[in-house]
């Protein structure tokens, strides 16, 4: 099978992208390199040095950071149950044949944007390392129903429940799933190939432009690959491929450490999912840890011997170590009297959180985490991912049908007013208003101490149902998020009120959030 022809390649006049002229308001970062970085190890001691190239000092976090070690561990933990997509998926024809679409990245978000957009009609390739999903996946029931994806979740609890102090727990009144990562890949892949994605196992390295106004997805092994779009669904840490807003928050990060465990003594109802327990069991042996990371116990209880423990710190300026999330764990289990009997196995959860949204004016696409989708103040996106597939590939499939013939007439050009319609599509300034929002509550959990958090989720489970489940599935318009800022102060404490005052009134995300709003 023949590869990018000398020919072909001869053919087109190639300009590395990006490189453009951005407004003040639009500067881009420069891409930066970081050779050598150590990680954290065991012991505290540094591991040898892991050799990467990052975009900037920010992307380095976005992969990882100081915990990029634990994070490259949790990426590569074998799953045998899942497919290899190289085995299901024929591959690229490297010939001369210009896709459509490419989408880099193979996680959900990837997955589910290439199965859509290819039932559309339109000739889609997939690319990105053949690795499996291995984080454990949460969602609400009648989320994962709404989607039609009821069939990948494996335990359903009826009821979810929070702990914040020692008095009786606040019942959420919502069923809880847990998906199985290994159903819910094959689903997706199922899907991929029902459709007709074609698929390369590589890593991309660069994404290039032919005069022609094509995209050329530059891979490892001098492979390239023509396409008219290409959207980058690589995961947050896709600075290389992507430019970012600059002047907006830094990232901040959500670290959680887990273990399914076969113990004695489960202290929880194995018919209710513990959604957060910020209960106070290690009285002072960690005070100095509980000042600077606060955290909770999030737990599933699959039958009354096996759960599945996650110690998580729901936010914080630099990660939490999963060293200290694992020693708050086991202390925490000590503490309350539950016996480890035996160890399934260990996760290490890494998602950033805020930060810039991607330059709207850019020629690449994003979708997922690449594209800002995370939700700031709880680290959601798999839900929101799969929910806009559907809609953003008709975008896609829908301006790339209506150039066919004026991208063969017309300038080059018409392949950046194809991209900005689908920006447009996918950050509509309604989006944003959202995100404002949601980025003012998250710099407002990072300021709170653990007395601080309990108060704030005591109000916040106060509210009136759709008021909290919405902020938290991201489904409030930005009135709605106003009326719900409104409610949280009326019920909230005096000293929260003076809190909230401050922080709208001292933090940049304030200022920040009110000028979204007000550029109706």
């Amino acid at each position: 099978m023949e590869s990018l022809a000398a020919r072909n390649l001869a053919a087109m006049a190639i300009s590395v992208y990006p490189v453009r002229r951005c407004s003040r308001k639009k500067r881009v970062r420069k891409e930066m390199k970081f050779p050598i970085f150590g990680v954290r190890c065991k012991g505290g001691s540094l591991a040898l040095p892991v050799r990467e190239d990052f975009a900037d000092e920010e992307d380095y976090v976005k992969a990882g950071g100081s915990e990029l070690l634990f994070v490259q561990m949790q990426q590569t933990k074998p799953m045998d149950q899942q497919s290899k997509l190289a085995d299901k998926l024929p591959r690229i024809l490297t010939g001369d044949i210009v896709l459509d679409l490419v989408v880099i990245g193979c996680g959900p978000a990837g997955l589910a944007l290439a199965a859509e957009s290819a039932k559309l009609g339109l000739n889609v390739g997939l690319i990105g390392p053949d690795l499996p999903f291995t984080n454990n996946y949460g969602v609400w029931e009648d989320e994962f129903k709404d989607l039609g994806l009821e069939r990948c979740i494996e335990h359903v609890w009826r009821d979810t429940i929070v702990y914040l102090d020692d008095s009786d727990p606040i019942s959420i009144g919502r069923a809880y799933g847990r998906v199985s990562r290994h159903w819910l890949h094959e689903e997706l892949l199922k899907r991929c190939v029902e459709s007709g994605v074609s698929y390369l196992n590589t890593k991309v390295e660069r994404i290039m432009e032919a005069s022609s106004g094509h995209r050329l997805v530059e891979c490892e092994g001098n492979i390239v690959v023509p396409c008219r779009l290409a959207t980058v669904a690589s995961g947050a840490a896709s600075g290389k491929l992507l430019e970012y807003e600059v002047g907006g928050p830094s990232v901040s990060v959500q670290t959680a450490y887990g273990v399914e465990v076969e113990v004695e003594n489960n202290p929880y109802d194995p018919s209710l999912m513990v959604f957060m327990d910020y209960r106070d069991f290690m009285k002072h042996k960690v005070q100095c840890l509980e000042a600077q990371y606060p955290t909770f116990l999030y737990a599933m209880p699959m039958s009354p011997t096996r759960v599945f423990f996650e110690e998580t710190c729901l936010a914080s300026k630099e990660a939490m170590p999963f060293e200290l999330l694992k020693t708050k764990l086991m202390s925490r289990l000590e503490t309350m009297g539950v016996r480890i009997l035996k160890t399934y196995e260990e996760e290490w959860s890494y998602i950033p959180v805020g930060g810039s949204l991607p330059n709207t004016e850019q020629k690449n696409l994003a979708f997922g985490a690449a594209a800002s989708m995370v939700h700031p103040a709880t680290g959601y996106s798999v839900v929101r991912s799969l929910s806009e597939a559907p809609n953003y590939a008709s975008v896609i499939a829908n301006v790339l049908k209506q150039s066919h013939v004026k991208s063969m007439l017309v300038s080059p050009r018409i392949s950046e007013n194809i991209s900005m319609q689908a920006w447009n599509a996918l950050w509509p300034p309604e989006r944003k208003r959202q995100r404002a929002f949601f980025l003012f509550g998250l710099a407002l959990i990072l300021q709170l101490d653990i007395e601080g958090i309990r108060t704030f989720f005591c109000s916040f489970f106060r509210l009136p149902k759709w008021m909290s489940q919405g902020f938290l599935g991201s489904t409030l318009s930005s009135a709605d998020l106003l009326l719900f800022a409104l409610y949280m102060f009326v019920i909230a404490p005096n000293d929260m009120r003076k809190n909230l005052i401050n922080h709208l009134i001292s933090d940049p995300t304030g200022g920040i959030m009110v000028k979204t709003y007000l550029a109706l």
